[in-house]
């Protein structure tokens, strides 16, 4: 039977060079949280998000050495675990610098693309849909045990609707959002730029080299925005 495990990371950033200094994860049985010495300091532009500060890190253990990591590598990757993440392609890549490599995932922002055919939502990041949908809970935002709390209430709103929608039970729709999981979000809008707000398909006509170079940015840049990258590489018929 499929366990689901809810987690998130807290980070001294969002680039490849980047690793965890937090993570904390909730199933049926219990819910933990850890803070660790990451291998680089935490600059002053991560901190300003989850506030965990080089000083309050200083007296830890880097996650591989502490005694949480072979308990969690081995929940994680056990072939029966789920692992629900919020933009869990990130997430994923941050644990796996850990050593940690989960078998099957389901990431709450492409499922939550997934229903907005048309764009209709300005943003995803998690806290933003908290306050869109008008989820209830007493949850500190940017703080990893918080974000998880508001993750689980997503997670069950999203695949409400699954079993509403396509008529399926519990199981199956945790299968379809494992689906749409496993494959990059195809973007229709720009959300940016001096391009906010208009179709991709209608820039690509006309400043088809901005395309280009956005594109080059984000495969030089860390390659880790799977949803960017595949979305111009499709509208660039690449």
């Amino acid at each position: 039977m499929s366990k689901i495990i809810f987690f998130d990371t807290e980070t001294t950033g969002n680039t490849e060079k980047d690793v965890l200094c937090q993570i904390a994860y909730k199933n049926e049985e219990n819910q933990f949280v850890g803070l660790y010495k990451p291998r680089i300091k935490i600059p002053p532009e991560a901190s300003a998000v989850h506030h965990i500060t080089n000083k309050m890190v200083a007296g830890k253990v880097p996650f591989q050495d502490s005694s949480d990591f072979a308990k969690i590598k081995k929940l994680f990757e056990n072939k029966d675990s789920i692992v629900v993440a919020h933009n869990a392609p990130f997430d994923l890549l941050m644990i796996k610098k850990e050593g940690i490599e989960p078998k099957r995932f389901i990431c709450t922002l492409r499922v939550a693309r997934y229903f907005d055919k048309e764009e209709k939502i300005d943003r995803y990041n998690l806290q933003y849909l908290r306050y869109l949908l008008e989820i209830e809970i007493d949850a500190t935002a940017h703080d990893a045990l918080g974000d998880v709390m508001v993750l689980e209430q997503l997670f069950e709103r999203l695949k409400k609707k699954i079993i509403e929608q396509e008529g399926v039970d519990e199981e199956k729709a945790i299968q379809k959002m494992i689906e749409i999981s496993n494959h990059p979000s195809l973007l229709h809008t720009f959300k940016f730029g001096k391009y906010n707000g208009k179709r991709i398909e209608e820039v690509v006509k006309t400043d088809r080299g901005y395309l280009e170079w956005l594109l080059k940015q984000k495969l030089d840049g860390d390659g880790i925005d799977e949803d960017w990258i595949y979305t111009l590489q499709y509208y660039l018929g690449k």
